[in-house]
């Protein structure tokens, strides 16, 4: 079995940083993050609340956006990512936020 645990805990923190620095309200917005070693990233789950969100929730997929890891539905961007993710090989991580300035 692969271990996520550290692809997670980044993923988690990077999610939460979003939150601290007010680039995200409610549960809008995210942050994935690939491990192309794995040729898997992780994502946070989709309708969880920053200040519940938790290590064990973050989501972890193939590239072809299929669940490997996780109970919660990953995040509805998670086509984007997987796009992304597949078409430019550089890409290490996305970010996808709702900033108040940026949407207003």
């Amino acid at each position: 079995m692969n271990n996520y645990k550290d692809l997670k805990k980044r993923c988690l923190n990077a999610n939460l940083e979003l939150k601290n620095q007010n680039l995200v309200f409610y549960t809008f917005g995210n942050v994935s993050l690939i491990d192309r070693n794995k040729n898997v990233f992780a994502i946070k789950p989709s309708g969880v609340k920053y200040d519940k969100l938790r290590e064990k929730d973050i989501v972890i997929l193939n590239l072809n956006g299929d669940v490997i890891e996780g109970k919660l539905n990953p995040s509805s961007d998670t086509k984007t990512h997987c796009f992304l993710y597949n078409n430019w090989k550089d890409i290490c991580s996305i970010s996808h936020t709702h900033s108040t300035y940026a949407v207003g």
